[in-house]
């Protein structure tokens, strides 16, 4: 049979040995059916031979009294940092039960025959089968690690804009221009007699003289069409940032040799 022992009473003899990392349930609420609180763990009650909290030492008394009582810990889902919830149990139930003797030594097996009396018409709704089930505290350890969830989101990373301004050059075209010259021909005649007095004659012969010249006008014309658009592609990147998981640390008291699973890690 084994003798089931005060947690405070370890801590207080064996704290070195325990270390910080031990479970400890003083003072998370417990709730029952319908969410009720039922009241608060006040301490717990280890087996002595495997260490396992077995039983919860709840008050469950009102604002000016108080009555502990046991509630075994495999009854419990534990929420949250500080919550404990017992879903088929109600206050009144918790309210009637016997009364925790802080005095009295309380046996394992005694008190777990008690309670399957005890609880299992309470607990006759769970459709357990096998009831010492729920003795058994939780004994599975869940480790964490945080890993990388990579979302994607747009935004605007520029613009283009395209428009049209003014520029000056200057520019040259040949161009052919044709212009008159006069000439004079003088040649010769036969000496032939005239009958006009010299200086009776005062006309003066011309000949009008034509030249091109050039006129520059200017006319605008299409050369270039520009359309704007866009289009788009795909590269990759690497995001990187620093995570963070949990270990199991196994810490050993005497001669102890646990089952190693290190031989398959992840």
């Amino acid at each position: 049979m084994n003798q089931l022992v005060r947690l405070k009473d370890i801590q207080t003899n064996y704290h070195s040995e325990l270390g910080n990392d031990y479970y400890d349930p003083h003072g998370r609420t417990v709730y029952g059916a319908n969410n009720e609180k039922i009241g608060k763990i006040d301490g717990a009650l280890v087996e002595e031979g495997t260490g396992k909290i077995r039983y919860f030492i709840v008050d469950v008394g009102g604002w000016f009294s108080s009555k502990q009582v046991l509630i075994p810990a495999g009854f419990a889902e534990f929420r949250g940092d500080d919550e404990v919830y017992i879903n088929s149990l109600t206050r009144d139930y918790a309210e009637n039960l016997e009364s925790y003797d802080e005095n009295r030594g309380y046996q394992y097996d005694d008190v777990k025959a008690q309670d399957q009396r005890v609880f299992g018409n309470a607990f006759a709704d769970t459709n357990v089968d096998n009831h010492s089930k729920y003795y058994d505290s939780p004994t599975k350890l869940e480790l964490l690690e945080e890993r990388l969830i990579v979302g994607k989101d747009r935004y605007v990373a520029g613009t283009l804009a395209v428009g049209k301004r003014v520029v000056s050059n200057e520019q040259s075209v040949n161009v052919n221009l044709e212009e008159e010259e006069a000439f004079i021909n003088r040649h010769p005649v036969d000496n032939r007699p005239t009958d006009r007095e010299i200086g009776a004659d005062s006309r003066t012969i011309s000949v009008e003289l034509e030249a091109e010249r050039a006129n520059v006008d200017k006319k605008a014309y299409v050369v270039e069409e520009v359309e704007i658009g866009k289009t788009a592609h795909q590269h990759q990147q690497t995001v990187t940032d620093t995570v963070k998981r949990e270990e199991l640390d196994i810490q050993k008291t005497g001669d102890v040799h646990p089952v190693d699973d290190a031989k398959n890690p992840r």
